[in-house]
């Protein structure tokens, strides 16, 4: 349920609506807009509740029922576009934020090598995995702490803001210490005591589409997040399972446009799980720009005949330059820039 205060309500008006909420037994969520505050009552049962409980109150414009499984991350609860800022770098704004990186950090060598590629290609992020959730247990799964001391290294030496997946809820402080953005896996979309704990830690964090998720389960995901006061969300398209095996995923483009009309959380897109082919990522990053996402999430390793994850997807140093170079003029094109 979500009650719109009027233009200019007092603030004891809009703890008013809040504490009639508390008396009720639900929670609250409060979005202070530019032109409008809104509150969202949060519970099970607000269904039952007759809208005129809240109607009534003072500095109330409207009250509203969202019908949709996910509430925070709507367009109905906060109608301007989010924005997530990252040491500056603001991912929803104009500009389209590239991040690049390897898929997993493998020593010093190899990440300081990537982190001067990607920053002198024009990309502001640095993405690499220290752990790797693998589908076999066979294979490689990061270097965990020791990734995680070298993402510290070449963040400070590099000044580059830097993204890694976190796995495992009793994980969260530790790897938020060492790096700026969180990665919550395609593979741990639903894994809600991940989510709940890093919600909690309201350290700005990717969400990625879960193999198999519909738009309105991983908005619901993303919930989870906004639920425990974490407002630096940032969802990520990644590709779908589908019957088609020409790729390795299938990238739901369409999926862009219909966040944007559903919810207010800014969308990046990682062009390389998708693709699964080096060959393949430049043209589904132009055509995720085209469509209108905020960012882009590509893997780029120095040398990627010797990664040890990834490497067919990975583009080389020279093809991500020249990838950077093809982005600008397509980001021009729907009046945004890199």
């Amino acid at each position: 349920m979500i009650v719109e205060m009027r233009t200019g309500a007092k603030l004891e008006e809009v703890e008013g609506v809040v504490e009639r909420a508390r008396s009720l037994g639900f929670g609250t969520q409060v979005n202070f807009g530019t032109q409008k505050t809104v509150v969202a009552i949060l519970g099970p049962d607000t269904g039952q509740l007759p809208t005129d409980v809240f109607a009534v109150l003072p500095g109330v414009e409207s009250v509203t029922r969202i019908m949709k499984p996910y509430k925070l991350a709507s367009r109905e609860f906060k109608t301007e576009s989010s924005t997530v800022s990252i040491n500056g770098i603001d991912v929803g704004s104009k500009r389209v934020i590239v991040m690049a990186g390897p898929c997993a950090v493998e020593g010093e060598k190899q990440i300081m090598a990537a982190a001067m590629v990607v920053r002198e290609a024009g990309a502001c992020i640095l993405r690499g995995g220290a752990y790797k959730p693998r589908t076999s247990p066979f294979s490689f799964q990061g270097l965990e702490n020791v990734g995680l001391e070298l993402l510290r290294l070449v963040r400070k030496q590099f000044g580059i803001p830097v993204v890694t997946e976190v796995v495992d809820p009793h994980d969260v402080d530790k790897v938020a210490q060492y790096v700026d953005i969180l990665q919550v896996g395609a593979r741990n979309m639903q894994n809600f005591a991940l989510l709940t704990a890093v919600g909690k830690s309201k350290h700005p964090v990717i969400l990625k589409r879960g193999l198999s998720a519909t738009v309105t389960e991983w908005l619901t995901a993303a919930d989870y997040l906004l639920a425990k006061g974490n407002e630096k969300v940032i969802l990520c398209e990644r590709g779908i399972r589908t019957f088609e095996n020409s790729t390795r995923f299938s990238l739901d483009i369409s999926s862009v446009p219909v966040i944007k009309g559903s919810s207010h959380l800014p969308l990046i897109v990682d062009p390389s799980h998708p693709a699964g082919h080096y060959s393949l990522v430049p043209a589904l990053a132009k055509a995720a720009i085209a469509a209108g996402a905020d960012g882009l999430l590509i893997e780029v390793h120095p040398n990627p005949k010797e990664a040890l994850v990834d490497g067919l997807q990975s583009l080389t140093p020279s093809d991500f330059a020249r990838l950077m170079r093809e982005l600008r003029p397509v980001a021009e094109a729907v009046g945004r820039y890199i």
